[in-house]
C-alpha cells in the first residue's frame, strides 16, 4: 500500500484546469505535484512515490487510457487511487473507465465545492481495501 502522505499527481493539460485542482486540494491540505502530459509523468513516478494520481484522459502525448496500463506496471502505483476526470459524459463511460483500470471517475466541469471530499472518500476507499 502505498504512503497516503505522498504527493498527489494532477495529469491535464490544459493549464487553468490543472491550477484549479491543485490550487482545490492544496486548500484543503495535501501537497500537489503537476504535469502537463502523461510521459513526464511517467517518468517522475518512476522515481517519486505518489499516493494517488487525477488524470486527464486526453492527453497531448499519450491517452490516459493508454497511460493508466503503463503507470499500474509500476510498483509504488500498482495499487494507488488513479482517477479519471475528464470531459467524457456518456452514461457508459464511467464503467469503461473503471473496466480499464481507474478508480473512479470524476466528470467535467467539476463540482468544486465537492471535489475534495470525492477524492477524500475514494482514497479512503481504497487505501481501506
Amino acid at each position: 500500500m502505498s504512503d497516503q502522505k505522498a504527493p498527489i499527481a494532477v495529469i491535464e493539460d490544459n493549464t487553468p484546469i490543472r491550477k484549479l485542482f491543485a490550487t482545490i486540494l492544496a486548500k484543503s491540505g495535501f501537497t500537489v505535484i503537476e504535469f502537463a502530459d502523461g510521459n513526464s509523468a511517467l517518468k517522475s513516478f518512476k522515481e517519486n512515490p505518489v499516493s494517488t494520481i487525477i488524470m486527464d484522459i486526453l492527453l497531448p502525448d499519450i491517452n490516459g487510457t493508454e497511460l493508466i496500463k503503463d503507470v499500474r506496471k509500476i510498483d509504488a502505483c500498482s495499487d494507488i487511487p488513479i482517477i479519471a476526470v475528464t470531459g467524457f459524459a456518456q452514461s457508459s463511460d464511467r464503467e469503461k473507465f473503471i473496466e480499464l483500470g481507474f478508480d473512479a471517475y470524476i466528470s467535467k466541469p467539476i463540482n468544486t465545492g465537492a471535489f475534495v471530499e470525492e477524492i477524500k472518500t475514494i482514497r479512503s476507499n481504497k487505501f481501506a481495501n
